[in-house]
């Protein structure tokens, strides 16, 4: 055939040519994103941090010198013994609202510094290069910022509760002020500056409605040695419970089972138990971290997916066709399919944010009840549940390290936690709701379902040969004599073995992906959690996070015993009543070995058994000094014995003056 030149010259198409065709027919324009501008609230920053500071420092100093005439008149005060001790944090008895708030209050100021423009509130316009060095500075100028708000609570003077009520209604109207006058900030999102600020609104208002109240109750003298909650945990410790025997008949039902379930997810308040301080806040700081890392995780992603599915028109047919892909010969219906996909794109991300919510805050509740349960074996001396293995519970200087940073330590692994199962749990929505729902739904791309399809016959061979060798070893294999179990038909065992060898390597193979999507389920789950090792019990020393929290454990049960905080309560009780308390105590004693003589030598012997199996009474004896033997331990010192044994089935031992031989290490 001939051709003329002119058929074989090139198709010179235009883009912009054709796009003028259509834009006659094109909807209106859309309206432009809106343009947040930078807010300057009427009261300004930097003045009132400068006021603030000044005052805060002159709080202090008048604080110092009440608190240093008040220990040399009285000898002692109660609370705090000075201002460079913010709080007790190894008494189980203070109140803990005015502790956790002002936590909550650095932690919600410092969550916002990630996306701030000025870390400092000294510096405005802050250059890029010195932003990061400012955000350090930030992160040691906040907490000194707040650092008299705790003082104030923790002094227990009426003259700190004035003070406290002072500052905290001066951050709280001040905070107040600025997000009235400026709801909207160009930041990431115009309101993640509004919603940002609830917490430390909320703990601010907390602090403002309980200082006045202290202020007109006046200090408290009943915490910590002074409180009565060590000598009732010791009265229920030592209170005679019934030995009821358990039948066959009594155990649980399995409705009752499940039922009992959600139970272990829920953490119910206790009268003999009382969350220490720094676990108290460790709980409510990781709570605050859920709340921060949603609202950021959330409007760093909807509000982009939001102004995406805004700008969508009739250009992306040409985008999706210079891919290959066609959607529909209809541009318009093109362009609502898109907008579809791009809605469903943000609801599976909503879902996955929530489901990742819900997972936290449920880990959460459950690591409380694990902390109470950990707590409670250590102090009955129960270092196996924890540890797996033999310990000394004493601090250390790896403990100290570990229960300074628990709390922080507890905020960062939540935050990280929140952001890797979102990610995860959005890669799953994406894949039931584009590969599974949809395709059903409309009745095409059924991809998944046509894999297999195909392979259907390797699927069904494997589940009728796992379930031949359930039945067989059930039927076949098995033979039950007067109450024993035993193996029968060994030839026809052996024989199934070898003809089902390779099934079985291909059923293995199965149920490695399983077990390697089970353990990367279950990891994502709990990786929140600090109170539960990622590893196997025997490699838990390689898992910072768990280690971190066993030694916060560690210097947390040693200083803060209930057993040892009531034997010093009546100790200091008796110091301080003098010769009345031991003239009572005396006809008290004699009273009793009248009526009762034996009752008398019980109470030493368990006076005795408490005093010995304390740790935390090992360095104030006289022989603790004295070199140990490599196989031996000192004097006094508890004897467990390995293996199954039974609470309540054999008492303690204690070593001899010599060394045990069987003594473990």
């Amino acid at each position: 055939m001939n051709h003329s030149k002119a058929e074989f010259e090139p198709f010179e198409y235009s883009y912009y040519d054709y796009s003028d065709w259509y834009s006659e027919n094109a909807e209106p324009t859309k309206p432009p994103k809106e343009i947040i501008p930078p807010c300057e609230p009427t009261v300004d920053d930097q003045l009132f941090h400068i006021i603030m500071m000044s005052t805060s420092v002159l709080v202090m100093m008048v604080l110092a010198v009440l608190t240093r005439k008040n220990k040399l008149c009285q000898g002692f005060t109660r609370g705090s013994s000075s201002v460079f001790s913010p709080a007790n944090f190894l008494d189980q008895t203070q109140k803990k609202g005015l502790v956790l708030a002002v936590f909550g209050l650095v932690f919600s100021k410092l969550a916002t510094l990630v996306v701030a423009p000025d870390p400092l509130p000294f510096s405005r316009d802050t250059p890029a290069d010195l932003k990061e060095y400012l955000k350090l500075a930030a992160v040691f100028y906040y907490p000194l910022l707040f650092y008299p708000l705790l003082v104030c609570s923790s002094l227990q003077l009426k003259v700190g509760y004035a003070f406290g009520t002072l500052l905290s209604f001066g951050h709280f109207g001040v905070l107040l002020w600025q997000k009235v006058d400026c709801p909207k900030t160009p930041e990431i999102y115009k309101y993640y500056a509004l919603l940002a600020g609830l917490p430390q609104l909320a703990c601010l208002a907390y602090l403002c409605l309980q200082f006045p109240l202290l202020l007109v109750k006046g200090p408290e003298t009943d915490e910590d040695l002074d409180s009565s909650f060590y000598t009732d945990y010791v009265k229920l410790l030592l209170k005679k419970r019934s030995s009821a025997t358990s039948s066959p008949a009594d155990r649980p039902t399995l409705t009752e089972r499940i039922l009992e379930l959600p139970k272990t997810f829920i953490y119910l308040p206790e009268k003999a138990f009382r969350f220490p301080l720094k676990l108290a806040v460790s709980t409510f700081v990781a709570l605050l971290a859920i709340y921060h890392t949603a609202l950021l995780l959330v409007v760093s992603v909807v509000p982009t997916l939001h102004i995406v599915r805004a700008g969508i028109d009739e250009n992306i047919a040409f985008l999706l066709l210079g891919f290959g892909i066609v959607l529909s010969d209809d541009r318009m219906e093109v362009v609502k399919i898109v907008t579809f996909y791009t809605w469903l794109l943000e609801v599976c991300y909503l879902c996955a944010m929530t489901l990742s919510c819900l997972v936290s805050l449920l880990m959460l509740m459950r690591s409380m009840v694990l902390h109470r349960s950990n707590l409670r074996g250590l102090y009955r001396g129960d270092v196996y549940s924890v540890w797996n293995s033999q310990k000394t519970i004493s601090p250390s200087q790896p403990g100290v390290v570990c229960w300074m940073g628990l709390t922080g330590y507890q905020a960062a692994v939540v935050c990280l936690g929140m952001a890797i199962q979102t990610l995860v749990f959005f890669i799953c929505f994406l894949f039931l709701v584009f590969m599974i729902i949809i395709p059903v739904f409309y009745g095409r791309n059924l991809v998944v379902f046509e894999i297999a399809g195909k392979a259907w016959p390797a699927w069904v061979t494997l589940l009728l040969v796992t379930a031949l060798q359930h039945v067989a070893a059930k039927l076949a294999f098995i033979k039950r004599e007067a109450g024993t179990r035993d193996l029968k038909n060994r030839d026809s065992l052996f024989l199934l073995t070898y003809l089902l060898f390779l099934v079985n390597a291909v059923v293995g193979l199965v149920v490695s992906v399983w077990r390697l999507v089970i353990t990367a389920l279950y990891n994502i789950v709990h990786l929140g959690r600090v109170d539960v090792s990622l590893l196997h019990r025997t490699a838990q020393r390689y898992d910072p996070a768990y280690r971190y929290y066993t030694q916060a454990l560690k210097v947390e049960v040693s200083q803060s015993h209930p057993v040892l905080k009531a034997f010093c309560g009546l100790l200091l009780d008796l110091m301080v009543e003098g010769g009345h308390a031991r003239r009572n105590a005396k006809d008290i004693e004699e009273g009793i070995q009248e009526n009762r003589p034996g009752h008398r030598v019980r109470c030493r012997w368990r006076l005795l058994y408490t005093l010995v199996n304390n740790p935390s009474l090992l360095g104030s004896r006289k022989h603790f000094q004295t070199p140990k033997t490599p196989e031996g331990t000192l004097n006094g010192t508890p004897s467990h014995k390995r293996g199954g044994q039974k609470e309540g089935s054999e008492p303690v031992q204690f070593s001899k003056t010599t060394t045990d031989q069987n003594q473990p290490e």
